[in-house]
């Protein structure tokens, strides 16, 4: 398994993690959705990251 995929695995554990635990995607607008985005942003620099390096 390569690293991409365990951070794709992560990611989605985290997503899950913030929707049935922290309940990011309720209807109130909260400090807590700002979790989902940068949840998102790291996931996407990461990546980034790895393809870059296999290069």
């Amino acid at each position: 398994m390569n690293k991409t995929n365990i951070s794709i695995i992560i990611y989605v554990l985290g997503l899950i993690f913030g929707a049935l635990v922290l309940d990011i995607w309720s209807a109130e607008t909260s400090p807590k959705a700002l979790l989902g985005m940068v949840w998102t942003a790291l996931f996407l620099i990461s990546l980034y990251i790895l393809e870059f390096k296999n290069k």
